[in-house]
């Protein structure tokens, strides 16, 4: 955590983007050498992924094999490292207004908009007059310095989320939901089930844009009303 201009900017530090560029491609390149050394073995497995790779490096001299199996996971341990170096959230905190920055897209919200900030798990939650939500942003930011963060700035920090005692499981064709609601929460439980947090998170924008508030535990989701539209 550290100022800029008057703001205070909290991000993940230099030991996490160590263990990214660094450790992910060791990890790699120490997982393709164990997988050479096993290649024909794993090789002879029909349900084993990567056979035509695994008995390329299987057929292969090991002076060749090893350095070559080595050097493709090293290479994956580097695209998941840029993968996770663009996802770290930045928040820069000022008096008036919030920047939530990530994967290259930043997003301001007013000072003014906003009625409570709280930490759900590991999400930080931007709260509207109305209860809604301005913002829900997973992260690895340390807590307390997000905490500081903004309560240095002066702004309304709460310790638990005034809301959570209004949320309920969601099961497909349950009544309460706003029209359309429905099959929007059933396409965001695929989303959820099959991995893709970015549509995921789209599709949360839209149930918000009907007044419905959602939290997810486990791949669960979990529903409340913004309290107008009770």
């Amino acid at each position: 955590m550290r100022g800029y201009g008057g703001s205070t900017v909290v991000r993940g530090g230099a030991g996490e983007l160590v263990l990214m560029w660094v450790g992910f491609p060791l990890l790699g390149a120490g997982l393709g050498a164990a997988l050479t050394a096993g290649s024909g073995w794993l090789a002879d497995l029909p349900w084993f992924p990567f056979q035509g790779w695994l008995k390329l490096l299987d057929r292969l001299p090991d002076e060749r094999a090893y350095p070559g199996g080595a050097a493709v996971l090293a290479l994956v341990g580097l695209v998941v490292a840029w993968v996770g170096a663009r996802e770290r959230l930045t928040v820069t905190v000022g008096r008036t207004d919030v920047r939530l920055h990530r994967d290259g897209h930043g997003r301001d919200i007013a000072r003014a908009a906003v009625s409570g900030v709280f930490l759900d798990g590991t999400a930080l939650v931007l709260l509207d007059a109305d209860g809604g939500e301005l913002a829900r942003e997973k992260s690895d930011l340390d807590p307390e310095k997000l905490r500081a963060a903004f309560t240095g700035q002066g702004w309304p920090w709460l310790e638990q989320d005034p809301h959570r005692a209004a949320y309920r499981r969601w099961v497909d064709g349950l009544p309460g939901l706003p029209a359309g609601a429905n099959a929007l929460l059933r396409a965001r439980q695929k989303a959820l089930d099959d991995g893709r947090g970015r549509e995921a998170g789209e599709l949360h924008g839209e149930l918000a844009r009907l007044g419905v508030v959602v939290r997810d535990e486990r791949k669960r989701q979990y529903w409340r009303l913004v309290p107008g539209q009770r």
